[in-house]
């Protein structure tokens, strides 16, 4: 624990030496000028409801990080419950925080120091002109950090589950930080930030890519380097590790469902009824087709319906989905669902052939289906500029960049203060270990005898 703060101290000198006046910094009022001018006219009661939607969809996605917490802890086993519980809590906080100090600037405000791929830039702050349609037609600017934090958090909950029941809990939390705070907003910057994808017009409307992906990639190299869990496979086989609480396995996916009205109905922008109602409809009926899908190639393949690979179809369909919500056909966002179902049921197979062990199928939903659902943006598109070529383009790119960087800091900290927690504490539960707390003391009670 010494080496963890010793991090953590180190890591806080760093943010606050590149960040530290940030918080007072005001955008330019020639800046805000130039933003009045180019802004379109809004109405004072349309700029309320824009906004007023913006923030509703915060509030969904916000509660999507409750979805996953369910999710992860209900698919695991009882005895690491409140770790699950405790990383679930610390990543929004530390997401908000790390996309205050510096994130927000890397991604949309700062100089490019390199065009179109690295911004330099501090944290949020604005002067009065920010909070009125001169910033924007659609929202605050600060309804616009909140909005764009509560993604970049999201990209490190993904990684949470894929390392789960195994990682040292201060190590994933010095991850989290680094990644949700250098590499996330580097990322996001080259498409959202108005980057070289940008201009290649790519298209990833809520995520599939810049969030999904992102955090399936870091999922990824975390499975990689840790690591199968104890006895998960034994004698060249795969032996189930079943979680120990399906309703809240099933509570957490309609949660993270709900909050997908949010995540990828918010990604108008504004309240266009239009444009909103549009997106839900698309974002429902891929979840929808992905259920269906994943049923039917787990129960094809397996000879009875699985639960997990069924939630886990939902989700996929989510992710699938989210790239192109806004530019493709109702018949395309099912058939985008639908295939997104079967590859996620695929995936999880495959993993496990390969000894790859993703307790939530995290990387399954998040990174293959994130891709898939990125390329389909350019297969099905309505906008000819949207191409599977640069579609494409943008995942490798995306590729090439996340995995080694999570690779690396993954590495650095196996290196230094080690990754994966010891035998002894990995048998009796990182509760106990990592916590020495109980999640559910009257049934289990390790701590009392």
């Amino acid at each position: 624990m010494k080496a963890f703060s010793v991090g953590l101290t180190a890591l806080g000198i760093w943010l606050g030496a590149g960040a530290g006046a940030a918080w007072a910094q005001d955008v330019a009022p020639a800046a805000a000028e130039a933003v009045a001018e180019a802004a379109p006219a809004v109405s004072p009661e349309m700029f309320t409801t824009n906004n007023l939607w913006m923030m509703v969809a915060t509030f969904l996605v916000f509660i999507m990080h409750l979805g996953f917490a369910t999710v992860e802890s209900g698919l695991t086993r009882a005895k690491n419950t409140v770790n699950i519980l405790f990383k679930n809590t610390l990543i929004p906080a530390i997401g908000l925080l790390t996309y205050a100090l510096v994130g927000f600037g890397l991604m949309y405000q700062g100089d490019w120091a390199i065009p179109g791929w690295l911004r330099l830039g501090g944290g949020v702050g604005t002067d009065a002109a920010g909070l009125t349609s001169a910033y924007n037609a659609g929202y605050t600017y600060w309804t616009d950090f909140l909005f764009q934090g509560m993604f970049a958090a999201t990209a490190a909950t993904i990684v949470s589950g894929a390392v789960a029941e195994r990682v040292k809990l201060g190590s994933f939390l010095i991850f989290s930080t680094i990644y949700v705070a250098i590499g996330y907003p580097i990322a996001g910057s080259w498409v959202w930030g108005g980057g070289w994808l940008a201009d290649l017009k790519f298209h990833d409307f809520a995520g599939s890519t810049l969030v999904h992906s992102v955090g399936g990639w870091g999922a990824l190299a975390g499975a990689l380097l840790l690591g199968p869990r104890l006895g998960k496979y034994v004698n060249g086989g795969v032996r189930p590790i079943m979680g120990h609480n399906m309703p809240m396995v099933v509570t957490g996916v309609f949660l993270l469902w709900l909050g997908w009205f949010g995540f990828n109905g918010g990604s108008v922008l504004s309240a266009d009824a239009g444009a909103v109602s549009f997106v839900l409809v698309t974002t429902s009926l891929a979840a929808a087709a992905g259920i269906v899908t994943s049923m039917l190639t787990s129960w094809g393949i397996q000879k009875k319906p699985d639960l997990t690979m069924v939630l886990n179809g939902c989700l996929a369909g989510l992710v699938g989905i989210t790239a192109g919500a806004d530019c493709v056909s109702v018949p395309a966002a099912v058939a985008i669902g639908a295939i997104a179902g079967v590859l996620v049921v695929l995936a999880v197979m495959g993993l496990d052939k390969l000894k790859i062990d993703d307790p939530v199928g995290a990387i399954s939903v998040h990174l293959v289906c994130g891709v898939w659902g990125t390329l389909a943006a350019g297969l099905f598109s309505t906008n000819p500029d949207f191409t599977l070529k640069t579609q494409a383009l943008g995942v490798l790119a995306y590729g090439l960049f996340c995995f080694p960087l999570c690779l690396a800091i993954f590495a650095a900290l196996n290196y230094t203060i080690g990754l994966r927690v010891s035998r002894a504490e990995e048998i009796g539960g990182l509760d106990v270990g990592e916590h020495g707390m109980e999640a559910y003391p009257d049934f289990q009670g390790f701590l009392t005898k």
